[in-house]
């Protein structure tokens, strides 16, 4: 199990940082992207390689690089991503296009990638990095949750279409932790004159509230060691608090009405 190559998109920060350290203290070999490597002079945890998931040359490029380091990738930890809020209704379509591009599309680059290397290899596991909100649609946050619920179903379909090539592909859905995801996420503008102003900016508030009492990120870290210590792991995985875990048992369960009244009032909307 130790050695193995392990390639975590995003890895330069929050989620993707901890995965790194996490498993390189496990004895693995541990390469993260990151868009800019110009701006990660003082980054010494381990390998950075220079990636857009967005820019399939650079997607290329990278694994070229690597391949010349390595012999195989055995892990790609696809878990690069940013944020998004506002009402689906004032969200500038370019901003939409820019999630799904990095969210969604961007996964099934890398995923596209390293799929001949893997096939070739006759193995390999891929972890996406999906979300808790991804499970359910959420008010103010729902291009986040559609481009993350998007990323779940497409791993459902590859699973079954790779599953002979001897190749593991599973979700893993945090739910809120401390990394500087809010920094970078898209804000749709909180306008004085919008009909959503006030339930808007109480939603930004909560969220924002949450983020701060989040857990820490290290408990990601160590869950993607337990999947990939699994010789058959399953579809999708969940990671968070109990709340946050038990919200996506509660959607299984309860009627649509019931479950929409549980956000509704959750929300005070």
């Amino acid at each position: 199990m130790k050695d193995k190559v392990v390639l975590v998109t995003g890895g330069s920060s929050g989620i993707g940082r901890a995965i790194g350290n996490h498993l390189q203290k496990e004895g693995f070999r541990v390469y993260g992207t990151t868009r800019n490597l110009s701006k990660q002079q003082d980054f010494k945890d381990f390998q950075l390689l220079e990636l857009d998931v967005t820019k399939p040359d650079t997607i290329e490029n990278a694994l070229q690089l690597l391949q010349q380091k390595e012999d195989a990738i055995d892990i790609l930890i696809n878990n690069a991503g940013i944020g998004i809020t506002g009402p689906v209704e004032e969200t500038p379509n370019e901003a939409i296009l820019h999630n799904f591009e990095t969210n969604f599309i961007g996964p099934l680059n890398m995923i596209k990638a390293v799929l001949p290397v893997m096939r070739k290899q006759k193995r390999g596991l891929v972890i996406n990095i999906t979300s808790i909100a991804g499970k359910m649609g959420l008010p103010y946050r729902g291009i986040y949750s559609a481009s993350k619920g998007a990323l779940d179903l497409a791993t459902e379909a590859l699973r079954l279409e790779t599953k002979e090539f001897g190749i593991q592909i599973c979700t893993l859905a945090p739910g809120d932790f401390k990394t500087n995801i809010a920094a970078g996420r898209y804000h749709a503008p909180l306008k004085e004159d919008s009909p959503y102003h006030k339930p808007y900016a109480a939603t930004l508030q909560m969220i924002n509230e949450d983020v701060d009492q989040a857990g820490d990120p290290v408990l990601v870290a160590e869950k993607v060691l337990v999947i990939i210590k699994k010789t058959s792991p399953k579809v999708h995985y969940k990671v968070g608090s109990f709340m946050q875990r038990f919200s996506v048992v509660l959607k299984r369960i309860l009627p649509g009405k019931v479950y929409e009244k549980l956000l509704r009032n959750h929300y005070k909307l």
